[in-house]
């Protein structure tokens, strides 16, 4: 994705979630005003829409801007159409049994395929730290940090195979599996896209 305003600003509001235009003008280097001239225009084509939110007190509402439906297509989405499409032909065809096997087979070679990136690193921290990396070449947008209590966050901003997990939950529950196999670890699924949430994030912690 070319880094032009626009889609510098579509980056910031998927990787940390609304903004008011002032944090859009700070972050891209512009004025407040200018930031919601370049948003006006995004609006306008359909990117973007802004939400009024009440303030805490006596403030004055403030206005977040979010990405719409379309917004979040500008990100890679792996084929979302024909990925469905075929999947429901494979049910229909080969029935459930196909497509367990189909996603097994698909988590054995994701599974092989980490340890053998992740093998170099000997400790959880630089498991999650790797593990981000390729999640992030994979187009998952995925972030990491360690927590005050030990534990460790992943966090994944996009789904590329939105489509295929929307129409499969397998696909979900296969990526949980192979998480806690490659880290040697305890990880739970804090946020969830499919449920609603604008991420993914996975809390993680020692075995």
């Amino acid at each position: 994705m070319r880094q032009s305003p626009a889609n510098r600003i579509l980056i910031l509001i998927k990787t940390d979630g609304p903004q008011l235009a002032a944090a859009i003008g700070d972050a891209l280097g512009i004025s407040g005003e200018a930031a919601r001239q370049q948003l006006s225009k995004m609006a306008e084509e359909g990117l973007v829409e802004p939400v009024t939110v009440a303030a805490s007190g006596r403030g004055r509402p403030r206005q977040l801007w979010h990405l719409t439906t379309s917004g979040n297509r500008q990100f890679p989405d792996g084929h979302a159409e024909l990925t469905a499409n075929l999947l429901g032909t494979l049910v229909e065809q080969l029935g459930p049994a196909a497509l367990d096997t189909v996603i097994s087979a698909r988590e054995a070679e994701t599974l092989k395929r980490y340890r053998q990136e992740l093998s170099p690193a000997h400790d959880l921290a630089a498991r999650v730290e790797a593990l981000a990396g390729i999640r992030t070449r994979e187009g998952y947008m995925a972030d990491c940090w360690e927590e005050a209590d030990g534990s460790f966050m992943l966090v994944e901003n996009h789904c590329p195979i939105c489509a295929a997990a929307t129409a499969c939950a397998g696909f979900c529950r296969s990526e949980l599996e192979t998480f806690r196999a490659v880290l040697d670890a305890d990880v739970e699924r804090s946020e969830h896209i499919l449920a609603g949430a604008r991420r993914c994030a996975y809390r993680i912690t020692p075995r």
